[in-house]
């Protein structure tokens, strides 16, 4: 069972996960505007209100009381730049995991380090025994992230995208911050 309902900021080498504010609106517009990103997904670039108003909505957490909604933007320790994010439902001890990275940041390996990275803060530090994420049959790039992650493709299907999961080792994220996290 998770041990916190707001989520606690994780590093990785390159990576500071921090968890999300609405206060990061307006560089996030930046990093996800580009109609790439949503070729698997749908949808399109957020502008900087509507995603300040999603981010209040995914900040405040799920209504549901069995699960938590954590969410995380990527900050690129060398520059200090937000380059995409991470986020995780979780519910006992499964999540669902997901991850963006901005089309300048891509084919650097930041996703797969950050899924990593997540997968195993989940484990370190949340209880979860079982992550899981939905990838479209197209998406080379995210099948690549899921790998690295520990996930492996199931035969089960949801809304087009195949389900992929695993049981991820302890640890390579480090918490970077002690007791719950300010939203």
């Amino acid at each position: 069972m998770p041990t916190t309902t707001a989520p606690l900021p994780f590093t990785t080498a390159r990576l500071d996960a921090l968890p999300l504010e609405p206060a990061y609106a307006e560089e996030m517009a930046a990093v996800l505007a580009d109609p790439a990103l949503y070729v698997f997904t749908g949808g399109g670039p957020p502008d900087p209100a509507a995603l300040r108003a999603r981010y209040e909505r995914q900040s405040a957490g799920s209504p549901d009381p069995g699960e938590l909604w954590w969410n995380w933007v990527l900050r690129i320790r060398a520059d200090g730049r937000l380059a995409g994010y991470v986020q995780a439902t979780v519910r006992g001890p499964r999540a669902e995991i997901a991850w963006v990275v901005g089309t300048p940041w891509q084919g650097r390996g930041y996703a797969s380090e950050a899924a990593r990275g997540l997968a195993a803060h989940l484990v370190a530090t949340g209880g979860v025994r079982e992550v899981a994420a939905h990838i479209h049959p197209d998406h080379a790039a995210s099948e690549a992230v899921a790998t690295a992650a520990g996930l492996r493709p199931t035969g089960e299907w949801k809304d087009g995208e195949r389900r992929w999961t695993g049981n991820p080792p302890v640890p390579e994220a480090r918490s970077s911050g002690s007791g719950t996290s300010m939203r």
